[in-house]
């Protein structure tokens, strides 16, 4: 194809994008400027989701309710997602909107649906910027080679999320040149790592993954499978981020086909990244009777200590804090996305603002400035209270998942009414199969992530801290939806299943 050509093609595209933006209700002149591609598009799921940061902060706890074996979570894990990616990707297709699951959720059911949607998603995607950021401090403590105290900590990662505000707000082009550039590096990070701990560093053979390794009296009284389920942490943690791909659409080129292609490499990607380097460290781990009896405080960073040595030791660590920076920024655009679009729909106070878009760099900046003045408050309050900070960071991951399966369950009941995905991406014939695969797995997940933690001396409180911290954030937002009504003050479509008229974008 010559340059004229392809110049000619990407007009096409660009036409077409517009066309089919405006066809949902929305003027494409008027905001973003499409400068994502493909490459980009996964760069910034993956990110997100992070392999190097999920597995080093989950593999030793992980191990310590079931051992060696909980790295089948993140196979089973990565194909839970996987459904949920494909739904995911058979909406973006259809509504290629910015702000991922509150327009979809409000298209597929209604204004309600989706405002509480984007109102669970918004504060559990803002408590998790500060989860990541505040969990920082740490690793670059161990860079440093110093202690860290809880005021650093929060140093740290207020100029965390500092720099990943003025890395968002260079626009989207730049978004998606950091995002490439962090994710080439988490790459190569985790080839290094994850290579030479097979062979340099090996002390087990594949055995040890389908070897219950707990004591002989503990193996009598409890099966392997429930420790294995406790464990199912591990990957629930890690394998969400592939929804950032879609936060963006009016961003990315030729969203329709782009972005469920990136959902979808996002996950097989981040997949054999993630088993990749935890089947290094554990077949490297010389001692897993220390990890299941608690004995060992930092099992992963002495491994890399003893493996890489000091100086080797801190190239990984920095490393991981690299990613920690980029997988910040990427939950930051995909927070100010989300609070554009409900900005735009006037669902929030201070829809003005927040549904404004710079005209030099395209980007929503208000919404950016909330999406680090939520996080920034978060951390510097557990300044004042630790177990706020614990309550509060709890509901992270519990409302990613409970976002997510309100858009799942949200398709599922499209379907029943008749819908079908009609962009480029359809799933057909699967759709059904696909969408109750996905909705187990993610009922599945918030399951575990609410199973009450600890033992009979524990306060019920603290048993119950991740369903508590959820059912008030549903709760708050139920009754702000009643009282204020949010949802009545746009008149952007939605319920589009009701009337049939869904924009379909032709297939090539």
């Amino acid at each position: 194809m010559t340059s004229t050509a392809r110049a000619t093609a990407r007009a096409d595209h660009h036409d077409e994008d517009s066309a089919h933006l405006a066809a949902l209700g929305y003027d494409y002149d008027q905001q973003f400027t499409r400068d994502m591609g493909f490459w980009g598009n996964i760069a910034l799921g993956f990110t997100y989701l992070s392999p190097v940061v999920g597995v080093y902060t989950t593999l030793a706890p992980a191990m310590g309710i079931a051992g060696p074996g909980v790295v089948w979570w993140l196979l089973i894990a990565a194909l839970g997602q996987l459904m949920v990616a494909l739904i995911f990707g058979e909406v973006v297709s259809t509504y290629p909107v910015a702000g991922g699951v509150y327009p979809w959720s409000r298209r597929l059911w209604g204004p309600k649906w989706g405002w509480l949607n984007g109102w669970v998603y918004s504060l559990a995607i803002c408590v998790t910027i500060a989860s990541v950021a505040y969990g920082a401090g740490p690793f670059l403590g161990a860079l440093l080679g110093v202690e860290m105290s809880q005021q650093a900590n929060v140093l740290i990662a207020l100029g965390t999320i500092l720099l990943a505000t003025l890395a968002n707000f260079g626009g989207t082009k730049l978004l998606s040149q950091i995002a490439f550039w962090g994710f080439v590096a988490e790459i190569v990070a985790t080839i290094a790592i994850g290579g030479w701990l097979l062979f340099a560093a090996r002390k087990h053979d594949l055995s040890v993954l389908f070897t219950d390794f707990r004591p002989a009296d503990l193996q009598s009284e409890q099966p392997f499978i429930i420790p294995f389920a406790l464990a199912a942490f591990m990957g629930i943690f890690l394998f969400y981020g592939f929804e950032a791909c879609g936060d963006v659409a009016e961003e990315v080129k030729n969203p329709g086909r782009t972005i469920p292609r990136a959902m979808r490499m996002t996950i097989y990607i981040g997949g054999i990244a993630s088993m990749f380097i935890a089947i290094g460290l554990v077949l490297a781990i010389p001692d897993y009777a220390a990890i299941l009896n608690g004995t060992a405080d930092d099992p992963i960073g002495e491994l890399f200590l003893a493996v890489f040595g000091p100086v080797g030791f801190r190239v990984v660590m920095a490393v991981v804090c690299i990613s920690f920076v980029s997988c910040v920024i990427s939950l930051q655009a995909a927070a100010s996305r989300l609070l554009f679009s409900m900005g735009r729909d006037q669902a929030l106070p201070g829809w003005k603002l927040l549904g404004t878009v710079n005209e030099r760099f395209r980007v929503p900046p208000y919404a950016l400035i909330v999406a680090a003045v939520i996080p920034a408050v978060v951390i510097v309050g557990s300044l004042l209270s630790e177990n706020a900070l614990l309550a509060i960071i709890s509901f992270a991951s519990f409302g990613v998942y409970l976002g997510f399966q309100m858009v799942v369950f949200a398709a599922l009941y499209a379907r029943t009414k008749g819908w079908a995905g009609r962009g480029k991406f359809k799933l057909g014939a699967w759709g059904w199969i696909v969408n109750v695969l996905a909705l187990a797995w993610g009922v599945f997940g918030m399951v575990i992530l609410a199973w009450p933690a600890g033992d009979e001396t524990t306060p019920w409180f603290d048993k119950w801290i991740v369903l508590v911290s959820a059912l008030v954030v549903v709760g708050v937002g139920v009754i702000y939806l009643v009282v204020a009504k949010p949802h009545l003050r746009s008149t952007a479509p939605h319920g589009d299943h009701h009337t049939g008229q869904i924009p379909v974008q032709r297939a090539d």
